[in-house]
């Protein structure tokens, strides 16, 4: 796969543009690749981008991270992802050789360092959201260094949508202040779906709940078809069709972690929460759902979901969750409830359209007609008609 230096530009068939104007640095800039067992989060702020001084023009070059690039990485945006790395280092043999022996594709991401000279000046976090690679996340996208951060952002951007193959659609957050991350991404293509807001759930809350008749079933193979169903009935349509998520897909991201309440009269489930990823910051990001018909659930049922979860994945730790700004009802609960208002960020998408060869319409003519008159050819040599006796 060919590269792109940072300042070649693409119009709009997709090929390089050679009138583009090129930045007059010389310094080269190098991209490092690896597979990660890596962490969700939001965008923050530490890593906005104001514009400095142009990067290189040289071609990058694609190696997988050694350890020896990990001392390298000690700017204060990539030390929370120091563990991801590092566990990365460790397990990337044994991923090559298990990617060799199974047939389906790792759900570990991909991770691209950028570096000028010996000095890295960026690092994206990309993975898979489904089993089948047709939809991708940006899970972190951390800048460093006086370079343009702004260039170093779109080179990295561009270049882990070229290496994802497969998919039809990305998916990222950037924070609503972040100005320059909301406008990179959307050079990218990228286009906001809505807006949430991130509540943090304290440890040891003491806002008690209860189930209200309603059971509680905790996530596995037999339960988690109940809980795809309410995930997909409180999903809008065109993100549930970017996200083409199947049962077992939730079964590998939660890793089982999840709990629901079911309405025993119609084996259905009303309310779940069920683990995201590790939060940056300390903590578990999990994802609150209640079906749009049990709105009152807000209250002791949710309650009761968020402390069984916060008991089962440890009370030392806070939870995390994002909540549509337009869902006033669970806005209102979780301030009532001590829930820590932390910022708003916008889910934003990109939707990759592949060109297919059209046919001349002359050959497309040619070829109907032609099947119109095979309907009138003669399939087999005619039979004489026999004669009826006198």
């Amino acid at each position: 796969m060919s590269v792109l230096p940072p300042s070649t530009t693409r119009n709009r068939s997709g090929r390089t543009d050679p009138a583009a104007p090129k930045p007059s640095s010389h310094a080269a800039l190098q991209c490092a690749a690896l597979h990660t067992d890596g962490r969700e989060e939001a965008a923050s702020p530490a890593a906005a981008s104001p514009p400095s001084s142009p990067v290189s023009g040289a071609a990058l070059r694609i190696e997988p991270l050694a350890g020896w690039h990990i001392p390298l990485l000690g700017d204060p945006a990539y030390l929370p992802l120091h563990p991801l790395l590092q566990q990365a280092v460790l397990l990337s043999l044994p991923e090559q050789l298990l990617r060799l022996l199974r047939t389906q594709p790792s759900l570990g991401p991909q991770v691209l360092v950028a570096f000028q000279a010996m000095t890295p000046v960026g690092l994206i976090v990309t993975r898979r959201l489904n089993r089948s690679g047709s939809c991708w996340q940006i899970q972190h996208l951390r800048l460093s260094g006086p370079t343009s951060r702004r260039q170093v952002a779109s080179t990295l951007l561009r270049e882990a949508i070229d290496r994802g193959r497969g998919a039809s659609s990305w998916i990222a957050t950037a924070s609503s202040s972040d100005a320059d991350r909301l406008a990179i991404l959307r050079e990218q293509g990228f286009q906001p779906l809505r807006t949430d807001r991130l509540w943090r759930w304290p440890a040891n809350s003491r806002c008690s709940g209860d189930a209200g008749g309603l059971q509680l079933r905790s996530l596995n193979r037999r339960t988690a078809p109940l809980l795809w169903h309410l995930e997909q009935s409180a999903c809008p349509a065109h993100l549930r069709q970017l996200l083409d998520r199947r049962i077992e897909d939730l079964l590998d991201q939660s890793r089982r972690r999840g709990w629901m309440l079911v309405d025993p009269s119609h084996d259905q489930a009303v309310a779940a929460v069920r683990w995201v990823a590790d939060h940056a910051g300390g903590g578990h990001d999990v994802k609150l759902t209640v079906h749009p018909g049990w709105q009152h659930l807000f209250g002791g049922p949710a309650a009761l979901l968020l402390n069984q979860a916060q008991q089962a994945l440890g009370n030392q730790a806070p939870l995390w969750l994002a909540c549509d700004v337009l869902q006033e009802g669970c806005q209102q609960w979780l301030e009532r409830s001590g829930a820590e208002e932390r910022g708003e960020r916008v889910l934003m998408a990109r939707s990759v359209w592949r060109r297919q060869e059209l046919q001349a319409p002359a050959q497309l003519a040619a070829r109907r007609f032609e099947a119109m008159l095979e309907q009138w050819q003669p399939k087999r040599r005619p039979l004489p008609t026999p004669v009826a006796p006198r």
